[in-house]
């Protein structure tokens, strides 16, 4: 292993967590390097770009150009692509139908799936649409949206079966719960007998862009069913947030 690269890394690493400059003495007590150490580091990374001098003070600070890297990486990242193995390892623990979702204004637009093994499972199709506030991989993303988002919802909505939720304060009573538990589950709202529970993806920025859910007939999402399956939901959402470059910090306006 290079030592050389390791230490300039973990420079980087620890000018990106700072939230104020920092000077080369700081640098030098915090890595345990020698001061010339660190400052021939940083006239390394200021000549590549990385690293610049904050005005007529003596710290340190990085430059746009690794977000800039990081933007590109994003950029190449595919929801779809990096979901599969989570959504495969999904099915296998509860052998439901799996769905990948995003949300489009109101609705979710469902876009990808992956049948579960029951001879008896919901019906659904890449591509297709629903009401955002009526399945469970809607309200998952609901739930961490900006409150702008929810403003903007309809002041009364079209119910589709007798458990539809249809008054706003009810689905954000719902979606406070959603936020404590981590994950939102649907009880034949959408489609009579058709049930299911889904939990957040989270991207680099802190930000919701998408939910993964199972779903199946009412009769196997009984509370206890949802419980037991609930820890390989979250544990899948988990995987593909941390692919997309999460670490833990969420956004919500």
């Amino acid at each position: 292993m290079d030592k050389t690269f390791v230490k300039g890394m973990s420079l980087l690493e620890l000018l990106a967590r700072s939230p104020e400059t920092r000077s080369v003495a700081e640098l030098s007590e915090e890595l345990g390097l020698t001061k010339s150490n660190v400052y021939r580091l940083l006239a390394t990374m200021q000549h590549l770009g990385y690293v610049k001098k904050a005005g007529h003070s003596q710290g340190f600070e990085l430059t746009s150009k690794l977000w800039q890297l990081g933007a590109m990486v994003r950029g190449k990242l595919d929801l779809i692509k990096v979901s599969q193995e989570a959504m495969v390892e999904l099915e296998r623990s509860t052998k439901e139908t799996v769905h990948l979702s995003i949300r489009d204004g109101d609705d979710v637009v469902y876009v990808d799936k992956l049948d579960g093994s029951h001879p008896i499972k919901a019906y659904t199709s890449i591509g297709g649409r629903a009401p955002a506030w009526c399945v469970a991989t809607g309200k998952a993303m609901l739930a961490f949206a900006p409150e702008a988002t929810l403003a903007d919802l309809p002041s009364r909505f079209q119910p589709f079966t007798e458990r539809s939720i249809t008054d706003p304060a009810a689905l954000a009573e719902e979606l406070a719960t959603v936020r404590k538990s981590g994950f939102a589950v649907n009880k034949g709202e959408w489609r009579e007998g058709v049930s299911g529970i889904a939990a957040p993806i989270w991207d680099v920025t802190g930000n919701v862009v998408a939910a993964i859910g199972i779903s199946g007939p009412t009769t196997r999402f009984r509370q206890k069913d949802i419980k037991a399956n609930s820890a390989a939901l979250l544990s899948a959402a988990k995987a593909i947030s941390a692919l997309l470059g999460y670490s833990g910090a969420q956004t919500r306006d």
